[in-house]
């Protein structure tokens, strides 16, 4: 039988009991070198309004010289919360789009209930759990939103089973329909927006979807299994986690932790790449009792399909996903596209786990509005980013004479490349944001709470570095990278941070975080981001909400928004305790943002029976953007 225990744990937790990570990395030995270089006090450094504090030299020039009080928000911040409710600001509503078991299809109008939740037969007709990462699309006239579906909480989706571990195939197939893809059309009506049952463009993906393995690792060997001897045709995409938005209005989803899906009933095969990946053992979900695929002694190459962004057209309910392996298999947080100056296509891309790097990767050929996209993301090349004590960096090309591995090794095995090509190591990067206005892009470094112990599963050094300054980091922060030329593809760069979250409350020293954090506005673990059209940087949070110890003040997961000139940051929204906030769009118009709230507390948002993760429509009451 699977562990109950693994089924409970979250998926850092998870991770940690698979392959455990060292406490420190190179970022944060980058940063305090940094600092001493200067001859800044304590170790401590951060940038947004906090000069005073930490020292212009490490700051942006524009952000360094602004005092607080100037930013450009629309709305009065808002305080913590520790209740199991969503607040917004004065002058602004809120109220639910769709919850997880919500039907799109009128068929499952009643599936979903509180004492049975959905039946095997409904599951792949009903809106998906754990809401994450979406996108909003345009199409005909209509309004489509795309949105993942990242992971199952089997002791509430599977009354049945004791203790949420699947007993029967049923139960595992419940599992595996719930997760995956949503792709929904909304309209609004007379009370707010909704969604269209059975619109045309309504679709579940799931993990037995027929999807196609592109780019230079398509047909290898490393990708062929017994069901799919060509290595060119692959069932499902899972714990879809961040997505991204390509320039010709297709959807990214990001397949992060792949690894919690596979076990092993036999022999385990080996490879480094097992253990880099944290594969063996026992399965989060028990698949590899019930579906071979899923049992590495019987298809060992299996877990070589998975660790991709894969690319759907929403606009077509009968079109086949795409794994875009020229993009790398790591354990992908969201993909972040812009236009780089030259006009080649440029997708940036962090590893969540801690220890792991920052990508990008730029396309060979260029690209222009109304051309062909063919192989724009099959054809380029993958870089990993190295930070210097000197606050410039460059991106580290991943071929073969940088890694000593061949092509369809690095694309397959790219966390051992990027440790090969000497990348810096990082405090789990999570989302990137390119901001629309500028040429720069940030990361969100979520936390590092076991920083000091030992190195990576790759042997690398994960000392404090640049952009991750402080060990036991709790609270994690943000860096900004501004590119060379603004020009996104070039491989140059220089880098601050903009902000390093902490507790003002508790410390005085470099864990208060830095001068833009204040006990009005204080957080921890930023994860999700995403920039409006007016250039200001949203941020969510998914960390500790125990409002208890070195985070007492800090309430329930928030999002707040940021703005980059001036450093500032003002709370906008908290959500139910024991939820995270996670994945961000807007309406057509820009009026009515739509937010994703994940694993909540309580019985929100219902208020009665289980708890069900949704989307969150919210908006000002005079009418006016938000987005």
């Amino acid at each position: 039988m699977v562990d109950k225990t693994l089924t409970h744990l979250s998926w850092d937790d998870f991770d940690e009991h698979r392959d455990p990570r060292p406490n420190e990395n190179q970022f944060d030995a980058v940063v305090e070198r940094a600092i001493s270089r200067r001859g800044f006090l304590g170790g401590a450094l951060a940038f947004g309004s906090g000069a005073a504090v930490f020292g212009a030299g490490l700051m942006s020039s524009t952000t360094a010289s602004r005092a607080a009080g100037h930013a450009k928000f629309a709305f009065e911040a808002i305080g913590i919360a520790t209740d199991h409710e969503v607040h917004v600001p004065a002058g602004y509503k809120s109220q639910v789009l769709v919850r997880f078991g919500d039907a799109l299809w009128s068929e499952a109008d009643n599936a979903y209930s509180p004492e049975s939740v959905v039946s095997v037969e409904m599951s792949d007709k009903v809106f998906g759990e754990n809401t994450d990462g979406m996108e909003l699309f345009v199409i005909d006239g209509k309004e489509v939103i795309a949105v993942n579906s990242e992971y199952a909480n089997p002791e509430i989706n599977l009354p049945g089973a004791p203790d949420g571990v699947p007993q029967t195939a049923d139960q595992v197939q419940v599992l595996k329909n719930i997760q995956g893809v949503t792709v929904m059309e909304i309209a609004m009506g007379e009370t707010g927006y909704h969604v269209v049952k059975d619109s045309p463009f309504n679709r579940r993906i799931t993990h037995e979807t027929e999807m196609t393995l592109a780019g230079p690792l398509a047909g290898h060997d490393l990708v062929k299994t017994n069901a799919d001897p060509e290595g060119r045709t692959v069932k499902g995409t899972m714990n879809n986690c961040g997505a991204g938005k390509t320039l010709w209005g297709t959807y990214l989803t990001c397949e992060e932790n792949f690894n919690g899906y596979f076990g092993n009933t036999g022999e385990m095969p080996a490879g480094d790449g097992y253990t880099r990946y944290g594969i063996g053992g026992e399965s989060r979900y028990a698949y590899e009792k019930f579906d071979e695929r899923y049992d590495l002694s019987k298809e060992p190459n299996e877990p070589h399909r998975h660790g991709f962004v894969t690319e759907i057209n929403p606009a077509d309910a009968t079109s086949t996903p795409v794994k875009r392996t020229a993009l790398g298999r790591i354990k992908h947080e969201n993909a972040e596209m812009v236009h780089a100056a030259d006009g080649r296509i440029v997708v940036y891309m962090g590893d969540d786990e801690r220890g792991e790097y920052l990508y990008k990767y730029v396309s060979t050929n260029t690209w222009a509005e109304g051309q062909p996209t063919d192989g724009l993301l099959d054809d380029g090349q993958l870089y990993v980013a190295k930070f210097n004590d000197d606050q410039t960096g460059a991106w580290l090309a991943l071929t073969p004479e940088t890694t000593g591995m061949d092509a369809a090794e690095i694309l397959c095995f790219t966390r051992m490349a990027a440790s090969k090509a000497d990348g810096t190591t990082m405090d789990r990067p999570e989302w990137v944001a390119a901001n629309p206005l500028k040429a720069e892009a940030y990361c969100a470094l979520t936390n590092n709470k076991n920083r000091g112990k030992k190195p990576n599963a790759g042997g690398d050094d994960t000392a404090v570095n640049g952009p991750n300054p402080r060990e036991t980091n709790n609270f994690g922060q943000i860096v900004r990278w501004t590119p060379a030329d603004e020009n996104h593809a070039a491989e140059a760069f220089t880098w601050d941070l903009y902000v390093m979250a902490g507790n003002p409350k508790v410390y005085s020293d470099a864990y208060a975080g830095s001068a833009n954090v204040n006990e009005g506005n204080m957080f921890n673990s930023p994860d999700g981001m995403a920039f409006s059209s007016d250039g200001m940087l949203w941020i969510q949070t998914d960390g500790e909400d125990s409002n208890e110890g070195e985070f007492e003040g800090q309430g329930n997961n928030q999002m707040l928004i940021g703005d980059p000139e001036s450093g500032e940051i003002a709370r906008f929204m908290t959500v139910p305790n024991g939820a995270e906030v996670t994945g961000l769009c807007w309406s057509a118009d820009k009026k009515v943002a739509f937010v994703g709230v994940q694993h909540p507390g309580g019985s929100w948002p219902d208020m009665s029976g289980l708890p069900r993760s949704s989307i969150v429509a919210v908006w000002r009451e005079d009418g006016a953007l938000i987005g």
